[in-house]
């Protein structure tokens, strides 16, 4: 069910009729740095994250790769709970952690209601947990920011976040990791300091990997543009817009380890 490869191999929940262009101009080959967004940003953010994955593949790929009914389950870098709904919705009992207090108060705004998620301002590298507390832990789209904010460190501190999980994970326990594989392609085409990344991820950790298609769905061309531009810069938000797009194609690799 799951490949293994340092190439991702379409998954079967690849979205075909997405009425995204097929040839790509000037999409993004680098990160932007996302941490303003982080700090300040989280109903931007929220609008965004909101507007992924219009055919429902991570949620449907996550329920596949792991039993979540009942699984008591650490979210590492939860922001504004977008993958949170998500397990509670599949049946776990979800403790959702972000260091950011922007993100974990629009997460709590939007789950308070929510018997199966509580909350824990907490980092990755540093969980409030005693050891062997959950069955999975999971971080969305968080670890791999290292690679670019920590240049030169970014193996060793990754290596931490990865001990981290695993130390509050019982030992028969997984760990899923859900990164990007390129915003505006409709295969995988990370960046190469991304690839870099997840090649080592696999080889230096075990993770396996799968991929699929969790393209963003907007009203408008416009609204596209605006929203994606805040958080991916002013050019992809051109990129948008002589494109066309009211779908924008995005691929997201899912890890177990």
């Amino acid at each position: 069910m799951v490949e293994s490869s340092s190439t991702p191999a379409p998954s079967e929940r690849e979205a075909c009729s997405n009425g995204a262009a097929t040839a790509l101009t000037d999409v993004m080959t680098t990160e932007p740095d996302h941490r303003p967004i982080y700090d300040s940003g989280a109903v931007a953010y929220d609008q965004l994250v909101s507007a992924e994955d219009v055919d429902g593949n991570l949620s449907a790929l996550l329920a596949d790769v792991v039993t979540w009914a009942g699984a008591r389950v650490v979210e590492i870098g939860a922001g504004t709970g977008r993958v949170t709904r998500i397990l509670s919705g599949l049946g776990a009992s979800v403790v959702a952690t972000e260091p950011a207090a922007a993100m974990i108060e629009l997460a709590v705004h939007h789950l308070a209601a929510d018997p199966n998620v509580g909350f824990s301002r907490a980092d990755a590298a540093d969980l409030p947990f005693g050891d062997d507390s959950f069955d999975v832990a999971i971080a969305g789209w968080v670890f791999a920011h290292q690679r670019q904010w920590q240049p030169t460190a970014w193996r060793q501190t990754v290596s931490g976040f990865v001990a981290e999980a695993r130390r509050v994970v019982r030992s028969d326990g997984q760990v899923v990791l859900i990164e990007t594989l390129g915003t505006g392609f409709e295969t995988p085409t990370p960046p190469p300091d991304l690839a870099e990344y997840y090649a080592w991820l696999e080889a230096e950790h075990g993770f396996v990997r799968q991929w699929i298609r969790t393209d963003y769905q907007f009203d408008s061309v416009d609204d596209a543009a605006t929203v994606t531009g805040a958080f991916f810069g002013a050019d992809f938000a051109a990129t948008v817009g002589r494109n066309q797009w009211r779908r924008v194609p995005e691929c997201t690799g899912v890890w177990i380890g």
